[in-house]
């Protein structure tokens, strides 16, 4: 009998470790040096497109940051928030006539498929530029893991699904929830909601916040009524936009933490981390000490980049970034 339990135990143990490979293995696959010896030359083809369309656009940093964070929320980051189609995530309600970028990832890929064609996937140029739009515009850099593959269909539903994509109008509660499920703690959720230090939101996303809410500074939010007035639901101006920090928007700092101290933070979700809740004392760290923000935005990147990506014999690698091989 104690010859049958010991090997059940070593049976077991086994089966475990055996188990607990398969969980890490995905992100596991990832590595620094992915494109080493296949695709040497996929950061000067990315980074060369990105520094174009940012000079030409300085918005756009923030749009394909913003690009990242949308794919990696939906089902991991596997490029799939690039699809056209009827199952495209660019035509959920959270996504609509809001995420940009495309064409500049279309550009991006054409110029990596020249230098290494069938190589490179769009998940993975999707988190370079992500990466290079904060450089460009004066951030931190890392070092991004890759070696993810594309998915081969989009996920309207799941990004259609409320609380999977966090919504300007949401609550702290609802934010730290939504940033859980994908295994990103409160921490995590602070630190990279600092991404709104550069970008722009539309009327649509600020308006209720500008007239309805209570703890915004008065002459911010007058300021910010006359490119966003009452009667704009459902008329052009819905589209009107305003920079996300109206400090410095083209440039990746803190100032944005500076922003939610002085209550004026431009969408109502940006200022419920610091309105009383359980992360104002994060708010106020990185208000004052730059470095701790942006130390804690490129691990929280890092992070992020390792939802669920396709890896090995899953997915592909699309030669076109709208659509399947």
């Amino acid at each position: 009998m104690a010859t049958s339990s010991s090997s059940s135990t070593t049976t077991f143990a086994l089966a475990l470790f055996t188990t607990i490979l398969l969980i890490g293995s995905s992100s596991a696959q990832l590595s620094e040096n992915f494109y080493a010896n296949k695709c040497p030359k996929v950061f000067y083809a990315v980074k060369s497109v990105v520094q174009s369309a940012v000079a030409k656009e300085p918005r756009m940093g923030g749009s394909l940051l913003r690009l990242f964070f949308h794919d990696c929320f939906v089902h991991g980051c596997d490029g799939s928030v690039l699809l056209d189609g009827a199952s495209s995530e660019k035509i959920a309600p959270p996504n609509n006539n809001s995420l940009r970028g495309f064409e500049v990832i279309d550009a991006i890929k054409s110029k990596v498929e020249a230098v290494c064609p069938g190589v490179v996937s769009c998940a993975d140029i999707v988190a370079i530029a992500a990466r290079d739009s904060v450089v460009i515009l004066g951030g931190p850099s890392w070092k991004v893991k890759l070696g993810r593959r594309d998915s081969k269909t989009g996920f309207f539903q799941v990004a259609s699904t409320q609380g999977v994509l966090p919504s300007p109008a949401s609550s702290l509660n609802n934010l730290i929830s939504s940033f859980q499920a994908q295994g990103l703690s409160a921490k995590d959720m602070v630190a990279l909601s600092g991404a709104h230090t550069i970008g722009k939101a539309r009327c649509s996303s600020y308006g209720n916040r500008i007239y309805n809410d209570k703890n915004i500074d008065s002459i911010f939010a007058k300021a910010r009524e006359k490119n966003c007035p009452r009667t704009s639901k459902g008329t052009p101006k819905d589209n009107n936009v305003a920079n996300l920090d109206f400090k410095t928007p083209n440039h990746f700092d803190n100032s944005y933490y500076k922003n939610l101290i002085n209550k004026k933070g431009l969408l109502h979700s940006d200022q419920e981390l610091y309105n009383g809740g359980s992360t104002d004392s994060l708010v106020t760290t990185y208000s004052n000490n730059q470095k701790a923000f942006e130390s804690d935005f490129v691990a929280a990147m890092i992070k992020m980049g390792n939802i669920k990506p396709l890896t090995g014999s899953n997915g592909e690698i699309r030669r076109h970034c709208r659509r399947p091989n």
